[in-house]
C-alpha cells in the first residue's frame, strides 16, 4: 500500500509521457545491443506459460502463488512462468549451443504475491539471458568478469540516453565493488539485509553482492533462493544507485548454474530432495544439460534508473493500489 511509497521531496519527471514511451523503446533496442555484443547472446523466442507440474517454472523463494489456469483442449493445467531460468538452460541444450554462445529473450512475468512499491510489480518485466561455459569457467573470477560486461553494457547505455535528452545528467559508476553477503553481514551486523544493501550501495554505488542464498553466521539468509538454478556459491545481485530515490536498485540477480554436486547438495539443505523425480534435475545430475551461467536484467527497473523516475509505475503499465495511484497523483508521479 502507499505506507511503502516514497515520495522524493520537489520531485518532476524530466521528460514528458510522450518522451517516456519514445526514451523506453530507445533504451530497450540499445541495451540489448549492447548485451547481445558483451556476453555473445542470440535472441530467443520464450514461453509465457508451462505445464503446471513440469518442474520449469521457477519456485523463487518457494512461498509465491503461481498464476495457473485451465486449458481447454490440455489435460493438465498451466501456469504464468515467475521467471526462466530453468527454461533457459533446457533450451541451450536443445538449440545445441556451445560453450562461449548463449540466448537471451524477454521475460514477462506476473507475481500476485510480490509488494508493490516505487521499485516492485505484480508485472515483471526482464532480459532473461543464459550461456554455455565450461567446467573451468565455474568460479568466482569468471563471475566477475560477467559482472563487469553487463555494467559496461548498462554504462554505454545510460551514456547513449544522456545524449538523446541532456537534463539526464545523473551518472552511474562502472567501477563494481565486489562483497560476499557474510562480507556484509560482518559490516554490518546490526542491520537488516535490505538495510546493509541500501548501506554498501551508497557507499560503493555500483555493487555485486556475491554467495545468496545459503545460511550465514547469523543463521539468517541475506535473500531467498531457489536450490535448483543458481550455485549459492557463485551467484549474486547487482545493485545500482539510485540518487532519486536515495536507495540501491537491484538491477540484475545471476549466477553461475548448479551442477549436478550443487544441486544434490542445496535440495537437501532445504529439504526438496523430491524435486530429483523432475526431468529437468535428472538431466543436471546425469550430465546432460550443459554447464551453464545466467541471469535476469530488470528491463523497467533499468529505465527509471536511466530514466530518472522516481517509480516503476513512470516505465510501465501495471496494476496498483488504489490509494498509492491516488497519492502519486497527488505529487506529480504520473503512472502509465
Amino acid at each position: 500500500m502507499s505506507k511503502s511509497l516514497y515520495i522524493p521531496e520537489g520531485y518532476r519527471s524530466s521528460l514528458t509521457l510522450r518522451e517516456t514511451q519514445h526514451a523506453i523503446k530507445y533504451i530497450k533496442d540499445i541495451f540489448q545491443q549492447a548485451l547481445s555484443f558483451a556476453l555473445t547472446l542470440d535472441r530467443v523466442t520464450a514461453p509465457l506459460i508451462v505445464k503446471k507440474g513440469s518442474g520449469i517454472n521457477d519456485d523463487l523463494n518457494g512461498v509465491e502463488r503461481k498464476v495457473d489456469f485451465s486449458i481447454k483442449e490440455i489435460e493438465n493445467d498451466a501456469e504464468v512462468v515467475q521467471s526462466l531460468a530453468k527454461w533457459k538452460r533446457q533450451a541451450l541444450y536443445r538449440y545445441n549451443y556451445n560453450a562461449g554462445e548463449g540466448i537471451y529473450t524477454d521475460m514477462n512475468a506476473i507475481r500476485r504475491d510480490d509488494d508493490t512499491d516505487n521499485m516492485h510489480s505484480i508485472f515483471v518485466d526482464q532480459w532473461d539471458w543464459e550461456k554455455v561455459i565450461t567446467r573451468e569457467n565455474r568460479n568466482v573470477e569468471f563471475l566477475k568478469s560477467t559482472v563487469k560486461s553487463i555494467v559496461k553494457a548498462i554504462v554505454y547505455t545510460k551514456r547513449k540516453v544522456s545524449l538523446r535528452y541532456p537534463q539526464l545528467a545523473l551518472q552511474i559508476c562502472e567501477d563494481v565493488h565486489f562483497i560476499t553477503s557474510q562480507e556484509l553481514e560482518d559490516m554490518y551486523p546490526d542491520k537488516t539485509s535490505k538495510e546493509r544493501e541500501k548501506l554498501i550501495s551508497e557507499k560503493y554505488k555500483t555493487v555485486f553482492i556475491m554467495q545468496i542464498g545459503g545460511k550465514l553466521k547469523s543463521g539468517e539468509r541475506h535473500d531467498g533462493r531457489a536450490p535448483d538454478y543458481d550455485d549459492w556459491s557463485l551467484n549474486g545481485d547487482l545493485f545500482i544507485w539510485n540518487e532519486v530515490l536515495k536507495t540501491g536498485l537491484e538491477v540484475s540477480s545471476m549466477g553461475i548454474r548448479v551442477d549436478e554436486k550443487s544441486l544434490v547438495s542445496q535440495l537437501k539443505e532445504v529439504d526438496a530432495e523430491d524435486r530429483l523425480k523432475y526431468d529437468y534435475h535428472k538431466n543436471i545430475v546425469n550430465g546432460v544439460f550443459p554447464l551453464t551461467i545466467g541471469g535476469g536484467i530488470g528491463q523497467s527497473r533499468l529505465c527509471m534508473l536511466l530514466l530518472e523516475k522516481a517509480h516503476i509505475g513512470e516505465v510501465q503499465v501495471s496494476v496498483w493500489p488504489e490509494d498509492m495511484t491516488q497519492k502519486c497523483k497527488e505529487n506529480g508521479i504520473i503512472l502509465l
